[in-house]
């Protein structure tokens, strides 16, 4: 399971601030085991932004925001509701919301940061990868992860080694910042591109003290007798 923790409201109202009408998804799986998921969680989430003068389009619940086929057999019905909100806002891992930003022409809200418990958090099937950062700004770089994506994990823009596009350490490999851009101006937000990303806060990356006194990490680091 990977694990995720909500983001604060506050940053969730500042990253909405000039969107007035949001169209709410989440992932049934992961975040529910974690309780950052379900139906509960994202009715609460509704209320909140309704009492904040926002207008909720809809609210969707998809079994695996990691799968992209499932994604784009769900939203169909919706897609009129989804269509008519400014953004979106995601109740999933990293990986999700990644996958989410791919089917969908709209700028996707992280609702959660995803977290490392210190070891292999599963495999999924396509190419997204979330690198347990613990301060998702996936909607900053347009859907695209640029600590999963980029080899020298670059968070304000290429570096000199990209060429035609592709990565100096990888012919074959897209840049990362050139698909981040592509995807912002694919959907009208190069203005996003302005917004200063803080520098990345290394010590979310190791597992919370709090979960390293847990019964799950004493089990795991148990030795046998």
């Amino acid at each position: 399971m990977i694990l995720t923790e909500f983001k604060p409201i506050e940053e969730i109202l500042l990253k909405l601030r000039e969107e007035k009408k949001i169209f709410i998804i989440g992932c049934g799986g992961c975040p529910e085991g974690a309780n950052t998921g379900g139906r509960d969680v994202l009715a609460d989430m509704k209320e909140q932004l309704e009492k904040e003068g926002k207008t909720v389009t809809g609210i969707l619940e998809i079994d695996f925001l990691c799968q992209k086929a499932l994604i784009r057999s769900r939203i169909k019905p919706r897609f009129d509701e989804i269509n008519n909100a400014d953004s979106v806002l995601i109740f999933s891992c990293g990986i999700g919301v990644q996958s989410t930003a791919a089917v969908l022409n709209k700028i996707c809200h992280p609702a959660l940061n995803t977290t490392t418990f210190g070891g292999i958090t599963g495999m999924w099937q396509g190419t997204e990868r979330c690198d347990t950062c613990g301060n998702c700004i996936l909607d900053y770089t347009g859907g695209i992860c640029p600590y999963s994506s980029c080899p020298k994990k670059l968070e304000n823009g290429p570096c000199a080694g990209q060429s035609n596009g592709k990565c100096e350490t990888d012919p074959e490999r897209d840049c990362a910042w050139e698909l981040i851009y592509s995807n912002l101006k694919k959907i009208g937000r190069l203005d996003i591109l302005d917004q200063f990303i803080p520098p990345r806060d290394y010590s979310k990356i190791l597992p919370p003290a709090k979960l390293r006194k847990s019964k799950l990490w004493a089990l795991d680091e148990e030795e046998m007798t």
